[in-house]
């Protein structure tokens, strides 16, 4: 790569246009097609909704209301039709004479592997779904998922959706603790867990994490289903625990699908929020699945040829989204993986995609600038050819690892979709569409049709595309996909995301955004992650591109601490290419500094670095930025460590190891 490519800061100007080859098979063909299709949106919104919605979803019962506005911000669609989600990702595939298509090519990481065809698959649901009705398990019930990444963990959301039980997938890595939480919050009637997950050479003791949980309450459990992965040894509670494979055997395959109303609750899923307590986002059965569907059609452009691949966790939504529904509801062969992308070497990734034959792949922009941190040799080992789409998710991605994406493992052929949507959306909301957005590295691009995003004052005011002026990130129209509650509490639901704006019903995305003269949007991180130095607004995402531009960082994570002068000042936490021993460090810091300041401004200049090994990131990449500011600001670190990949980053990075 040329010094040239990393020399990109977040206003990065360069635009890729659509590969030729690409466009001319792609669903969305050229700006034009694209443009109509949000006309058609904006002139007739129900109009183009219920439209999506009879083409995309086999209904049980056809519904004949689109949008019920008429308590705002409840909102719902579809509300008068019935369906069943499992029905639609599963039987009308082998209805249609595809139940011998591969759904699932699986990998474990000690290198076993399994493979499920369609057919396959719903057996396996069927078997599930008979079970947990066995255990009184019924429409509406609470079913709490705790699981590795492993098919079954598909098998049991699937199974769930199939007989209309309200799942809550915890993301493995989660503690006792907080697994209590969701489960008590939830009040769940059935745990679906294993012995163990593998990750990273150890086994994850998940059942042990059920137990303690359960000891310390949870009087609503009554049945914990175990899956035998790991293999470790476990303790046993009679009555209540049941192995996986053993209540599957007894079970017949034959289980009809519940029709489910088109608002009932297909799933919760919590996520962090302002308070310590995690909020439970609920989602619909109908319009979730809708915005699923779609964005897998518009935005990953699948077809019946593709091997499409997401690296994400099932606890997480878009391992929800984008791996045991999207995918599923379209008919694709998806690649699961279950373990540490780095084992055993860098080039792990890279050698599933090439023996799979992998032509779209999604992952997160922390993976890559840590795979990108390990050198091209890696993928360049592998026979990476038949990648036609690559994608992101989770955060902005800098325009330097945009780069190494787009030449290195892309081959400078395929186009990469940079997506931004959340656990509230469902699905992506603003994002390339690969065959008609031109690209521009670090830009989440334009919205997907029917997708009324904005970037609006404190005052709810457009900020006008071009004035260099960043704002809040709305949306002005809800979506099908988008949550309907916080479980348990609509008052936090409206506080959360419709309070902001009272008199005018606007979805707050809790994101900063600009628009630049092309009107795409450029996301500048969480409001939270938007540094007031001086009365000036610095986004974090923008200090942290200019940093890594630089050659010698490899990574950078910028948080704002408490100032008396200036309000806040700039922490920067910095991760260096290769090692760090002969370096002078001091040295260094003035270099980045310098760089900072000719890449954006003095006002940018990180007034602390900090360096590191390694920064504190969950299991699926995430970074704990509130931890960060914890150490920053030099307040004992409180938070729950223990989803993190490695706990000792902590204590490097607050200088005391």
């Amino acid at each position: 790569m040329t010094d040239e490519t990393l020399e990109t800061v977040l206003t990065e100007n360069r635009v890729f246009e659509v590969p030729a080859e690409f466009a001319e098979h792609a669903r969305i063909a050229g700006m034009e097609q694209y443009l109509d299709m949000a006309r058609q949106a904006t002139q007739d919104y129900e109009g183009f909704w219920a439209e999506q919605a009879r083409q995309e979803i086999t209904w049980s019962k056809p519904f004949s209301q689109v949008l019920d506005e008429s308590n705002p911000p409840f909102y719902k669609w579809f509300a008068d039709g019935t369906l069943n989600v499992s029905y639609n990702c599963l039987d009308r595939h082998i209805e249609a004479g595809n139940g011998d298509r591969p759904a699932i090519l699986w990998e474990g990481e000690p290198g076993d592997t399994r493979n499920f065809t369609y057919a396959e698959l719903l057996e396996e649901v069927g078997k599930l779904g008979n079970a947990l009705k066995s255990y009184g398990v019924e429409k509406g019930d609470r079913v709490v998922i705790y699981m590795p990444m492993v098919p079954e963990a598909v098998v049991a959301m699937q199974a769930c959706a199939r007989i209309g039980a309200t799942h809550s997938v915890v993301f493995g890595g989660f503690s006792a603790e907080a697994l209590k939480d969701r489960i008590e919050d939830a009040g769940a009637k059935v745990v679906i867990t294993a012995d163990g997950g593998i990750r990273g050479g150890k086994t994850v003791a998940l059942k042990k994490n059920v137990d303690r949980a359960l000891n310390e309450g949870c009087d609503t459990v009554e049945h914990v289903v175990v899956l035998q992965r790991a293999e470790n040894e476990i303790d046993w509670t009679e009555g209540r625990d049941v192995w996986f494979r053993e209540i599957m055997e007894r079970e017949s395959a034959d289980c009809a699908p519940e029709p489910v109303e088109a608002e009932h609750p297909l799933f919760i899923l919590y996520t962090s929020g302002s308070t310590g307590k995690p909020k439970g986002v609920v989602h619909s059965s109908a319009g979730y699945l809708l915005g699923a569907i779609t964005s897998m059609k518009w935005v990953f452009d699948i077809g019946e040829d593709d091997v499409y691949w997401c690296t994400a966790d099932v606890g997480w939504i878009t391992g929800h989204t984008y791996i045991a529904y999207g995918p599923m509801a379209v008919g694709a062969t998806q690649v699961m993986y279950e373990g540490a992308p780095t084992v055993p070497d860098p080039g792990r990734l890279w050698s599933i995609a090439e023996r799979t034959g992998t032509t779209v792949f999604y992952t997160a922009p922390t993976a890559i600038r840590a795979l990108m941190k390990q050198g091209d040799e890696w993928p360049n080992k592998h026979d990476l050819s038949k990648l036609r789409l690559l994608g992101t998710v989770g955060e902005p991605i800098n325009p330097a690892a945009w780069m190494w994406y787009y030449q290195v493992i892309g081959g400078g052929r395929c186009p990469i979709v940079d997506t931004w949507w959340q656990t509230e959306t469902g699905s992506h909301m603003i994002s390339p569409l690969p065959g008609a957005v031109p690209l521009k590295p670090g830009s989440c691009t334009l919205p997907l049709p029917g997708v009324m995003a904005d970037v609006v004052d404190e005052e709810g005011n457009t900020v006008e595309p071009g004035s260099h002026h960043g704002g809040l990130l709305v949306l002005r129209r809800p979506v099908p996909s988008m949550l309907r509650t916080v479980w348990g509490d609509d008052q936090r639901y409206i506080d959360t995301y419709w309070s902001h704006f009272p008199d005018q019903y606007m979805y707050l995305a809790g994101d900063s955004a600009t628009r630049d003269e092309d009107g795409y949007f450029w996301i500048l991180g969480r409001i939270d992650d938007v540094i007031n130095v001086s009365g000036h607004r610095m986004g974090t995402m923008e200090v942290e591109s200019a940093l890594v531009a630089h050659d010698k960082v490899a990574e950078a994570a910028v948080v704002g601490r408490p100032d008396e002068v200036k309000g806040n000042s700039i922490f920067a936490f910095v991760i260096l290419q290769g090692k760090r021993e002969d370096e002078d460090l001091e040295a260094l810091r003035e270099a980045l500094r310098a760089h900072v300041t000719d890449e954006i401004g003095a006002i940018a200049r990180p007034d602390e670095i900090r360096f590191a090994d390694a920064l504190p990131k969950t299991r699926s990449g995430k970074i704990m930025r509130r931890l960060l500011r914890t150490i920053a600001s030099g307040e004992e670190v409180t938070q729950d460590i223990s989803t993190l990949e490695d706990e000792n980053v902590v204590r490097q990075l607050q200088g005391k190891a």
